[in-house]
């Protein structure tokens, strides 16, 4: 069992906002010119924002640092582009690319009035040799129910494994951390579930180190965790 030591919980109701007419951003950690001291980042995991754009509406991104970003939708569809390329990402895709330093990104949604909602993940890397990578990848919640499902491997990148999955309520799941030493992040997209004893709530996050393995509850039907596992990096081990 974790002590209280090896994890942190970032609720929900703690987060920064961002807010303009047409765009608004919940922040897990520090972001923009939101800051607060409990919300720096945790190892080189920078950026999990919660945004909701809409109809019609195009913004754009800067990335200080060479940073891999995953895109996942949640509500609705979105166009992007960036330095290599221009598409769409739909529910039921997760997108994820080098973004070299000093460059930027857009996310458009196509929709003439509806409203998206999608996630961002980024996390700073120190390996150039990857930044050529773009990769999406197609999964089915439904099909694959009560089981965790890859979003990325070490195939594509060397900065992070994630996974997503959805439960049925009193579903238990395990997944063994490559590399105890680094850390794992863990994000509740809809419904509730206890996480190394730890009740989480939709859109609640927990960073975890110095375990070999998460253990999971599911507490609620059709519940959606997201674990990213930080696997190559040489910033400082746990929220700094």
């Amino acid at each position: 069992m974790l002590s209280q030591a090896d994890a942190t919980i970032y609720l929900a109701n703690q987060r920064g906002c961002s807010q303009e007419e047409w765009h608004r951003s919940y922040h897990t950690f520090n972001f923009g010119s939101y800051f607060n001291e409990s919300r720096k980042s945790f190892a080189n995991l920078q950026v999990v924002n919660d945004d909701a754009l809409k109809g019609g509406s195009t913004i754009t991104f800067d990335v200080k640092e060479n940073t891999l970003i995953l895109l996942l939708p949640l509500v609705g569809a979105f166009d992007f582009q960036n330095q290599y390329e221009q598409g769409s990402v739909e529910v039921g895709q997760c997108y994820h690319f080098f973004a070299t330093k000093n460059s930027s990104f857009e996310i458009i949604n196509p929709y003439e009035s509806e409203l998206i909602n999608f996630l961002q993940i980024w996390l700073t890397t120190e390996s150039p040799k990857h930044l050529t990578a773009t990769h999406k990848i197609d999964f089915d919640l439904n099909l694959h129910k009560n089981q965790l499902i890859a979003l990325s491997s070490t195939g594509i990148n060397k900065n992070a494994i994630a996974f997503i999955g959805k439960f049925d309520g009193r579903q238990e799941g395990i997944i063994s951390i490559q590399h105890p030493d680094k850390g794992a992040f863990v994000f509740i997209i809809e419904g509730a579930f206890e996480v190394q004893n730890r009740l989480l709530q939709p859109r609640d996050g927990l960073a975890i180190w110095n375990t070999s393995e998460i253990e999971f509850e599911a507490l609620s039907n059709d519940a959606i965790i997201l674990i990213v596992e930080l696997i190559d990096f040489a910033l400082p081990l746990g929220p700094e």
